[in-house]
């Protein structure tokens, strides 16, 4: 049984499914085990609809679309560093709207590759999932499904429980809220599996035209994403990736991507709340709020790029490192690799020795870096000012967010 809803909006609403469900792992109440059916949305399929933005948020598209390349134009004549940096910052708050979170100090030992905190170790993986996807969009000037199922596979698959699935779409029900056993009072209840691969296929479409509205076609996309739910897990990471990778596929990012979960982050219940007015037939509510992250995302990245561009000069003014030291070489390695652990050092600037240990302690005692595992053995130092700038530039775009930028 299918139907769709006939509420007045700029979009078609999701239908439904009324389908059999019979749980796997008996477990839960008893109206959990005695479930035998699940009422299922459907999304619309959107790959040939068309989308014009509002006019009176027309005004604030231009804007948005001017400061992501304002941004993107500052990092584009930085080091590589900066566009991982950018990387990094998106991908740890696209992880904080999942729950999933580590302080920096864990965050940068995931980084070196401890494997001790999981959440860590997850944002890592989240950096190299939205690394994965948008460098492939920019590379093949379109967005596969081989390049979403690469995502995912990098992003889930040290996950415990979703690690043997990563990669894969989803062959049975997923749900979101409501009972951990069965899909009893869901707050959303995605499309059957039967029905991913088409829903996915149309979405690609969707993502790889030319003639929409860029930010338009990239919040449509991210919400028909979500409501696919295509994974087990990891839907919301790599939906969100999607964002990055349709603005590098149109052009408007070139070298780095402006952290605009930082700004869905700050506004989380208004962000999910826009989503159900998606799957209820309106794109507005969600396309505002992503023009409003897109501004303040941009404007304080560009404030970011400005302010990492200094510090390597003012680390050899801290350090006083003389030009041709042990110092001055490990400077410009800490700004291209914030952290390292010895091995990486002792590529970048030869086998360890007294005079190495003793540039590292001339960093550390000037505040460049700082040791962060508390060993003696297998030490790890991180850039502190590069670590630092992530934590302050996502309270900044949080901050800014809660003024309507308009």
């Amino acid at each position: 049984m299918t139907g769709y809803d006939a509420e007045p909006g700029d979009w078609p609403s999701h239908g439904h499914d009324v389908v059999p469900w019979r749980q796997e792992r008996r477990g839960g109440s008893r109206e959990d085990r005695t479930l035998t059916e699940v009422t299922t949305s459907v999304p619309p399929f959107i790959a040939e609809l068309d989308y014009t933005v509002p006019a009176d948020l027309t005004r604030l598209s231009e804007r948005a679309l001017v400061a992501l390349g304002a941004m993107d134009g500052e990092a584009a004549s930085q080091p590589a560093a900066m566009a991982r940096f950018m990387i990094r910052s998106e991908s740890v708050a696209s992880s904080r709207i999942e729950r999933v979170s580590a302080s920096v100090e864990d965050f940068a030992r995931a980084l070196a590759g401890q494997r001790s905190n999981s959440s860590a170790m997850s944002m890592v993986a989240a950096s190299s999932a939205l690394s994965t996807m948008i460098a492939a969009a920019g590379e093949n000037g379109a967005i596969t499904r081989d390049d979403i199922l690469l995502a995912h596979k990098t992003l889930m698959r040290d996950d415990p429980s979703e690690g043997p699935y990563a990669g894969s779409i989803r062959d049975s029900q997923n749900w979101i809220g409501g009972s951990d056993h069965s899909p009893r009072s869901a707050l959303y209840v995605p499309p059957d599996h039967a029905r991913v691969p088409a829903l996915l296929d149309d979405l690609l479409a969707f993502a790889n035209r030319d003639d929409l509205p860029t930010l338009a076609q990239a919040t449509i996309a991210h919400a028909q994403f979500e409501s696919i739910h295509p994974f087990g897990d990891g839907n919301g990471r790599t939906g969100r990736a999607l964002i990055g990778a349709i603005l590098r596929r149109r052009g408007v990012t070139s070298r780095t991507v402006a952290p605009m979960a930082s700004g869905l982050l700050a506004r989380r219940d208004e962000y999910f709340d826009a989503l159900g007015s998606y799957r209820r037939g309106s794109v507005r509510p969600l396309l505002e709020l992503m023009l409003r992250s897109a501004v303040v995302a941009a404007e304080e990245g560009r404030v970011s790029v400005q302010r990492i561009a200094r510090l390597p000069g003012r680390w050899e003014v801290q350090a006083d490192a003389r030009r041709g030291s042990m110092a001055a070489r490990l400077i410009p390695a800490f700004f291209d690799n914030p952290v390292m652990g010895v091995a990486e050092i002792e590529r970048i600037a030869g086998p360890v020795s007294p005079r190495l240990y003793s540039a590292l302690d001339r960093l550390e005692g000037a505040g460049v870096v700082q040791e962060i595992t508390g060993r003696k053995r297998d030490r790890v130092w991180a850039a502190v000012d590069l670590m630092a700038e992530l934590d302050d530039l996502d309270a900044r775009i949080a901050a800014a967010m809660r003024t309507r930028v308009g």
